[in-house]
């Protein structure tokens, strides 16, 4: 045997053996091409935790529309990355982490030899531009670090990043035509007028800085950057892609295309020239702002003041070790382990920070505010987070948590609609998906004992935005008790989701001794009853003359009422009064039956053929994994008499959908919403209602599991028994007393001890 060979042997005997995991190193054990493939939608690059840098490769540049058409082939490029290309067209330093639409994908660099080209090239024809064919064999990637050889240039590529600061090191042959571009047309999901301007200074022979703005995703985003370099340019130049203005104003005086240190346009890319010896490095650090030239060039010297590439990729892996280290498992297999701390990786790419070092960014209104006490956030995918993901972060990191609590309401605040977050990006609101679930966050976190916000101010910003009645059928919703089909496509769902959203409002007023408005939102949060129909046993679109649709097919997700999933899997949406669901659903023994049939029947591709974020891997029977509007319904047994099943389906979900493999998530990641499921499955619980402080139990993954949290307890956690084929609970005991019913609640966790679960085959009695 090998000593490779023999070191992975007893690396695998190492982790399966019972020895605490805090002897582990856990960084190299993290996989980030979980989930790079076409649905996973994730990168596999450089950042730190929740930094505002995310520095990766860009394997393709496809347009967001061909013809005046949306592409839909560029959805498979939300970020930046597929596992699948052979070539990379460069690095780039702002990326979402599994959101299925997109932006970003600022400031690429990329290092050549040879002759000059600055145009991207085909994949088919890389040659014919700056890409550079790789290969999965001479490409590795760490939490904090990725390397890369592009092999048409013989450069060894390494990045690594601080918080606002991308680092590169670039590895050359010996040339006398080594070149950076500087790429500020590129950027993700691009179409021709994205770019509105764009600006460059060369300040002398080692920093460049700038900025880009676009219009996207979010319509009014300004970025501006700080590059500096190891060694001095030798020469540079830029081409203008551009078709001529109208107006040239007098600028035809300079020659612009070479060494010309003031350049402005919409589509700009830039060289940078410099001579190398066999084996030099030409490095790189790129720094970000949202408020100006000089903060960006101050990121960078507060971050990483230094030229010391591996200092600054220890100190990036360092942070991702104390991140990660918040949870340390013993796991039954090496793909166990390596699959929950990528989930536990993945959960930390996103939010993303939105402040200098000095504290300042840009807000909704477009003027430079400063976090006064907190760290300021962006990013907030919050119709995917509200579910699991923050009920994670409030768990292990309130402190985390409640800086993004403080972000909404700022966000709140400079809101001329004064609506609290939908989704949240780089000083914008780009009002993707359906909801209001901020209020979810904030009464969850609140609850939850998080002191970092005014609950009186979160109440009132909770208020305000429910009640905005030109926002999304709100108005329809009050006056109707639900939203006719007539006003709206996805009508049922956005009822059922405000009715939670609702009753959310309900228990952060209750919570705060407001009676008045408790009983008010009480009342609103039983709307999703008004869109019950119970001779079909479905929620199902109603007219406004009362009368439910007509033609209706449960099955089918388009058109029938529903954003992104059927009337069988939103049926099940009444997180906050399962009981009453149940009830109205024919009892316990129906719920049962209808529950096990979502599980079990057959889900023709016609019915999901033109969804493009689900394929058939991410759907057992008719149960959708790969989107949220579900998440919840397995733990759904246990408001029933038959709590097992859910410990069944649980274990089935975690097994089938994640996987350490490139195409390892069953659907996009959504900011950590799907890692976050699997991390409390794995350690056998589930927060199915944030803003209640229960989580029902499941059926634990892991054999061992230390919880280290901020307020310095620690919850151990034990499945005894524990093997593939016992995923049955027959014994459930918190700090030596028994769970007769299969909840657990928050404040218990805090408070710290053990937890242990008595594993068997068989389910119990």
């Amino acid at each position: 045997m090998s000593l490779t060979k023999l070191f992975f042997a007893f690396l695998l005997l190492f982790l399966c053996s019972g020895l605490d995991a805090q002897e582990l190193k856990l960084v190299p054990y993290v996989n980030p091409f979980i989930g790079t493939d076409n649905m996973g939608h994730t990168f596999p690059g450089a950042s730190v935790p929740f930094g505002a840098v995310q520095l990766s490769p860009d394997t393709d540049t496809l347009p967001y529309a061909v013809n005046g058409r949306y592409n839909p082939e560029v959805y498979s490029y939300c970020a930046g990355y597929q596992y699948q290309d052979k070539t990379i067209v460069g690095f780039s330093h702002t990326h979402f982490s599994g959101t299925g639409h997109s932006d970003l994908g600022d400031f690429l660099l990329m290092p050549t030899v040879g002759p000059l080209q600055l145009n991207p090239g085909t994949k088919e024809k890389p040659e014919s531009g700056f890409r550079s064919r790789f290969g999965h064999e001479n490409e590795k990637a760490e939490a904090g670090y990725y390397q890369v050889l592009l092999e048409d240039y013989g450069i060894l590529a390494e990045l690594t990043a601080s918080a606002r600061t991308g680092y590169h090191r670039y590895t050359f042959p010996e040339t006398q035509e080594a070149h950076i571009i500087l790429d500020l047309m590129s950027s993700i999901y691009p179409y021709e007028d994205k770019n509105v301007w764009t600006a460059v200074r060369i300040e002398n022979d080692t920093l460049v800085t700038g900025y880009r703005q676009t219009e996207g995703w979010a319509r009014n985003r300004t970025l501006y950057f700080a590059m500096v370099f190891n060694r001095p340019i030798k020469e540079y130049g830029c081409k203008n892609f551009a078709p001529n203005s109208t107006y040239r104003g007098f600028w035809g005086k300079f020659n612009q295309s070479k060494n010309h240190p003031d350049l402005a346009g919409k589509q700009l890319r830039l060289h940078f020239d410099f001579d190398v010896a066999q084996g030099d490095a030409i490095e790189i650090k790129l720094a970000i702002s949202s408020v100006s030239t000089r903060n960006a060039l101050a990121n960078v010297k507060a971050e990483i003041p230094y030229w010391d590439f591996n200092r600054a990729k220890n100190e990036a892996q360092n942070l991702w070790e104390k991140e990660l280290q918040k949870i340390e498992i013993e796991a039954q297999t090496y793909d166990d382990y390596v699959n929950f701390y990528t989930a536990m990786y993945h959960a930390a790419l996103m939010p993303n920070l939105y402040m200098d070092v000095d504290s300042t960014y840009r807000g909704l209104d477009g003027n430079v505010h400063t976090a006064k006490g907190f760290t300021h956030y962006t990013s907030l995918s919050i119709w995917d987070t509200f579910r699991a993901f923050h009920p994670f972060l409030q768990w292990i990191s309130p402190s985390i948590n409640g800086d993004i609590l403080q972000s909404m309401l700022a966000h709140y605040k400079q809101n001329v609609l004064k609506m609290l977050p939908i989704w949240s990006h780089h000083g914008n609101e780009n009002w993707c998906m359906t909801g209001y679930h901020s209020v979810c966050v904030l009464a969850d976190a609140i609850l939850k004992g998080n002191t970092k916000i005014d609950p009186l101010e979160a109440l009132e910003a909770a208020i305000t935005t429910s009640n905005k009645r030109d926002y999304e059928n709100i108005g329809d919703y009050l006056d109707y008790g639900y939203i006719p089909f007539e006003k709206s496509g996805v009508s049922v769902s956005t009822t059922l989701e405000y009715a939670y959203d609702d009753w959310c409002i309900a228990q952060l007023a209750n919570f705060l001794g407001q009676e008045e408005t408790y009983r008010e939102y009480s009342v609103r949060s039983k709307n999703w009853e008004n869109v019950f129909d119970s001779l079909s046993g479905f929620m199902r679109p109603r007219s406004i003359d009362g009368t439910f649709k007509q033609n209706f097919q449960p099955l089918q997700t388009h058109g029938q009422g529903f954003i992104e999933g059927n009337a069988w899997n939103f049926s099940f949406f009444v997180p906050h009064d399962p009981s009453t669901l149940i009830e109205r659903m024919g009892g316990n023994n129906r719920f049962i039956e209808k529950l096990d049939s979502l599980f079990t029947m057959e889900l023709s591709d016609e019915y999901f053929q033109e969804t493009e974020d689900i394929t058939r891997e991410g759907i057992i029977g008719n149960y959708v994994h790969g989107n949220e509007p579900a998440h919840h319904v397995a733990y759904l047994y246990n408001w029933t008499d038959q709590p097992w099943k859910t410990q069944e389906k649980v274990r089935k979900i975690a097994k089938q959908q994640y996987k350490n493999a490139p195409d390892g998530l069953g659907g996009n990641d959504d900011a950590g919403q799907m890692s976050a499921w699997y991390l409390f499955s794995s350690l056998g619980f589930y927060p199915v209602s944030p803003g209640n402080t229960l989580y029902a139990l499941g059926s634990p993954m892991v054999k061992k599991a230390k919880i280290t949290m901020e307020n310095g307890a620690v919850l151990y956690i034990e499945a005894q028994h524990q093997g593939d084929e016992n995923v049955y609970v027959q014994k459930l005991s918190f700090n030596g007393q028994l769970l007769e019913k299969p909840w657990i609640k928050h404040e218990q966790l805090l408070k710290g001890g053990q937890l242990i679960f008595v594993m068997s085959p068989f389910p119990p009695k």
